[in-house]
């Protein structure tokens, strides 16, 4: 049978479909998007990124490499999909219908989407600073509706994903204990003479025994001085005696990511004087920025109050920049929102309910990494975690 066929006989005998959160969750978020595209003065919304479309319809798959689009205008909402993805658009989206194109020719995309569209308004946003719009499209959509507007609609769904419902929260909670259990159990795997791949497997196995869904980004594990060097991973290398081992794990619960950051000494001998300042540099910095997490303070207030915490040890080691960045339902290849960056310049406020990863990693070059992290809400008081790290650099595997 052809993909038409296929989504017609689903459709008869799935009796209910797969969803993460009630009925009155996704309309919320709708209604919430509607006062936004009438604010910005647009009819309709093309969202090309997975995990927008998930956040307004359900829609849930791994396959997050091939052209999808929500065609959405208030009352609206059209999901294309590819041919393989018939299943699981039948199967978890809330929307008002589907328009399958055959996987093997996506050119197939433009005339269907183009029909949509044209009913929706001339006026239309796109993602155009998205990881998931491709210039393909956009080329085919201005030549078929040359009279509409295609306007820069970049944004406006990520101010409303950033603040979390109390649903949310609930997910966000779930991961996190999730993402303990995967920290766990990469701590009880460290030992020396073992490789950073054999701790990574441990902490997978924690993590899908625990619950967790595919992940947003798989289990990061480095140790010594490849630990110095930002965004390595493990590659079966083997881990000495007294190397610093820096665990990042987070765990997928209806696609709600709450990451973790912890860092272990192998071996049996104390740890490095210098490794336990930096730990306890993590801590303070971390105590100093949750502080000035509260409504109404930007972002770059926070970072400049974290900034303050070490400025007189800068040169020693390298760091993002970013203190904070928000978390919520993300796809491969990353779980970071991309809403708000608790970073120098960012003026955004804080708003009860948002969420941040504080991801405070150190890298002094050649040597070693340092990074203790917490997911965390934003609450009247300052930020509250919802992660539970153990705040101390042990040595582990004696």
């Amino acid at each position: 049978m052809d993909f038409t066929t296929y989504e017609r006989q689903l459709r008869e005998v799935l009796t209910e479909r797969e969803t993460a959160f009630s009925d009155a969750e996704y309309t919320r978020r709708c209604q919430a998007l509607d006062r936004r595209l009438e604010q910005a003065g647009l009819d309709a919304l093309l969202i090309t990124q997975p995990a927008d479309i998930y956040y307004l319809t359900g829609y849930n798959t791994f396959e997050v490499s091939v052209h999808t689009a929500l065609a959405y205008s208030p009352g609206l909402a059209v999901l294309q999909v590819p041919s393989i993805e018939t299943g699981p658009a039948v199967a978890t989206a809330r929307c008002d219908s589907i328009l399958g194109y055959r996987w093997e020719d996506p050119r197939e995309v433009l005339d269907p989407l183009a029909d949509v569209l044209s009913g929706m308004g001339r006026r239309v946003g796109l993602d155009y600073w998205g990881g998931g719009l491709r210039s393909g499209i956009v080329s085919g959509l201005k030549q078929r509706l040359s009279g509409h507007q295609w306007l820069d609609g970049s944004g406006l769904l990520g101010l409303i994903r950033r603040v979390k419902s109390g649903e949310e929260l609930v997910c966000l909670a779930q991961s996190a204990r999730i993402t303990e259990a995967g920290i766990r159990g990469a701590r009880e795997a460290v030992a020396a003479g073992t490789t950073d791949s054999e701790v990574a497997a441990a902490a997978a196995n924690a993590l899908h025994g625990a619950g967790s869904e595919f992940m947003s980004m798989q289990p990061i594990v480095v140790a010594g001085t490849r630990s110095s060097i930002i965004h390595t991973n493990h590659r079966r290398f083997p881990i000495q005696a007294g190397d610093s081992v820096f665990l990042e794990l987070g765990s997928a619960y209806q696609r709600y990511t709450a990451p973790m950051m912890h860092t272990v000494v192998a071996g049996n001998q104390p740890a490095d004087p210098n490794m336990l300042k930096w730990a306890d540099n993590c801590r303070r910095i971390y105590e100093t920025l949750i502080d000035a997490m509260v409504p109404g303070n930007t972002f770059e207030e926070a970072a400049r109050h974290a900034a303050s915490a070490w400025e007189d040890q800068v040169d020693e080691a390298f760091f993002s920049g970013v203190y904070g960045y928000t978390v919520g339902a993300q796809f491969p290849p990353s779980w970071v929102e991309g809403s708000g960056f608790i970073a120098r310049g960012q003026t955004d406020r804080f708003e009860e309910n948002m969420v941040f990863h504080l991801p405070l990693c150190f890298r002094l070059p050649g040597k070693w990494g340092m990074a203790f992290s917490e997911t965390v809400r934003v609450s009247a008081e300052g930020a509250q975690p919802l992660t539970g790290n153990l705040w101390q650099l042990d040595v582990v595997g004696r």
